[in-house]
């Protein structure tokens, strides 16, 4: 009986300490992608999974994920500034940039968000599922949120939501048409550390030698 008070205590305690709020730190991700489509499936076992690794500090964020045959690919979000910058440096594009406004105001007319009624415990913490639907370059886009309002750093998905998503999601399904089937990525927080993180990695001044991405409207 007295192990199992221990054993119940220690528990309790784990669970406390996961609840608690992060407003700085680093996250480790671990990103799969799969597709019911063949052909598809055997680029995807070449790439392999994916590790991304998240820095976030008062309102900012940036998303830091490579790998051999895609090349890296960095997402700094900053809800201070309402700014958005991708750099990617990828083997057959070369190296392009997008920068964007950002808004939390009202979420997008052509975005739908809707809480799903799924919950999950991910790395201790509670997280509330939320289904978007979007249409991005004529295709329509569907992404699977579970959001812990704990972790104090702003997504490119929850920002894609507006207003309607508090928080930050500890797992990400998002699911496009892909040559006629549905390909599936899916994100997942691994690890969550809090630590200093300093200011530079959240500098949106653009790299010398990147060219701007033009977007499909």
């Amino acid at each position: 009986m007295k192990k199992l008070i221990l054993f119940f205590c220690f528990t309790l305690s784990l669970s406390l300490f996961a609840q608690k709020e992060v407003e700085e730190g680093v996250m480790k991700l671990k990103v799969t992608m799969s597709s019911e489509n063949e052909q598809v499936n055997a680029s995807l076992a070449m790439i392999g999974d994916l590790n991304a690794t998240t820095y976030f500090k008062s309102g900012k964020s940036r998303t830091e994920m490579s790998s051999n045959m895609t090349g890296s690919n960095t997402t700094i979000v900053d809800n201070e500034n309402k700014k958005l910058l991708v750099l990617m440096d990828n083997p057959m594009l070369g190296k392009k940039y997008l920068k964007q406004d950002i808004t939390n105001e009202e979420t997008p007319k052509d975005v739908k968000v809707t809480e799903n009624g799924e919950t999950k415990t991910i790395l201790g913490y509670d997280c509330k599922g939320y289904d978007l639907v979007t249409t991005q370059n004529g295709q329509e886009q569907k992404i699977t949120m579970y959001v812990t309002d704990k972790i104090k750093a702003p997504n490119q998905n929850t920002v894609a939501a507006g207003d309607q998503i508090k928080g930050f999601p500890l797992l990400a399904i998002v699911t496009i048409n892909q040559m006629g089937s549905p390909l599936t990525t899916t994100a997942e927080v691994i690890e969550i550390t809090g630590e200093k993180v300093d200011d530079s990695k959240f500098d949106l001044t653009v790299p010398e030698g990147y060219d701007e991405m033009k977007v499909p409207k």
